[in-house]
């Protein structure tokens, strides 16, 4: 992390480049001090070694689809009048894309980072999110900010697959999942909610662009 909120990205193991930032949020909720101990505002970026700490740390990035050519058969059974089978296509490849992006979760906690190789978890575990780390994607409570899309898109390449982001940050295909990885034995998912206009503010500060534009992108968390 460069400042407590940000995480910089970079190109190759030399991190001597950086490929983009991405801009955390930060709670901003007032929470109740439990046995004397007061529960702090969290940001992914918590997650990561700070910058001026000197370990280099690691971050992943996934984006997964199970709709590539899904328009053609979608066109049949809409001209065909059949809006069951366009709903359960639609479904049906949703479901795919999600179960692609957990089965890759799992390859790279047993196998491509290997940090939890001897992991064992049963359906029941896997479904309660019982193994070490987190997936967050953006758009989500803990990574509420659509904008990175772009960014990770463009750095992974997506276009290769046919995947790609529209102006508004939406995926296409629609049976898409995206996100980041993060390891740390303590990584969990939270909720940002609301934020002030101070926060949105120092986001345009940092990222050098309009509070404008900031607060439309994070329009529901103000």
């Amino acid at each position: 992390t460069v400042n407590d909120d940000d995480i910089e990205i970079y190109t190759d193991e030399t991190r001597s480049k950086v490929a983009f930032t991405y801009y955390g949020v930060r709670q901003q909720t007032a929470k109740p001090v439990i046995d004397g101990v007061a529960r702090p505002n969290q940001c992914l970026a918590d997650f990561i070694a700070p910058k001026s700490s000197g370990v280099a740390d690691y971050i992943g990035l996934f984006a997964v689809t199970a709709g590539i050519g899904i328009e053609k058969h979608e066109k049949r059974f809409e001209d065909a009048h059949d809006d069951y089978s366009s709903i359960m296509l639609k479904s049906l490849a949703d479901r795919l894309a999600e179960a692609f992006a957990e089965h890759l979760h799992e390859r790279v906690r047993k196998d491509l980072w290997g940090y939890a190789a001897d992991e064992s978890l049963s359906n029941d575990e896997l479904i309660k999110e019982a193994y070490r780390g987190i997936r967050p994607a953006p758009g989500y409570p803990a990574c509420p900010e659509h904008t990175v899309k772009a960014d990770m898109f463009e750095l992974l390449q997506c276009e290769e697959i046919g995947m790609r982001v529209t102006e508004s940050f939406a995926m296409i295909p629609g049976a898409a999942v995206s996100g980041f990885y993060f390891a740390h034995p303590e990584s969990k998912y939270f909720v940002v909610g609301k934020i002030g206009e101070d926060q949105a503010a120092d986001m345009a500060a940092r990222r050098g662009v309009a509070k404008e534009d900031v607060e439309r992108w994070l329009a529901p968390n103000l």
